[in-house]
């Protein structure tokens, strides 16, 4: 499954939730997570989409390391079925 697939699904299961998932563009500061993840009640989180069995880059990673600091919930999504548990997480509810 390609990268683009998995970001779409994850698009489509946040939206289902009532929420937006759009692209996170950062110009000057590389390495920032794919999506930001915006539900009901406030709730946000950031996901770095890869494709299965990828990896971060070493920038991805101090990103995500930096934002996770600030006390950002970041998740690394490489697998479709993993989109329910990072939206349970980022939603503080069942997925």
């Amino acid at each position: 499954m390609r990268e683009k697939t998995i970001e779409q699904k994850l698009a489509a299961a946040v939206k289902a939730k009532g929420g937006i998932a759009p692209k996170f563009v950062s110009p000057g500061f590389d390495g920032m997570p794919d999506r930001l993840v915006l539900l009901p009640d406030g709730r946000c989180g950031f996901v770095e989409v890869k494709a299965p069995g990828r990896k971060p880059r070493p920038l991805q990673n101090a990103r995500i390391r930096l934002l996770m600091e600030l006390g950002f919930r970041v998740f690394v999504l490489d697998d479709e079925n993993q989109i329910p548990h990072i939206l349970s997480e980022i939603g503080g509810g069942d997925g």
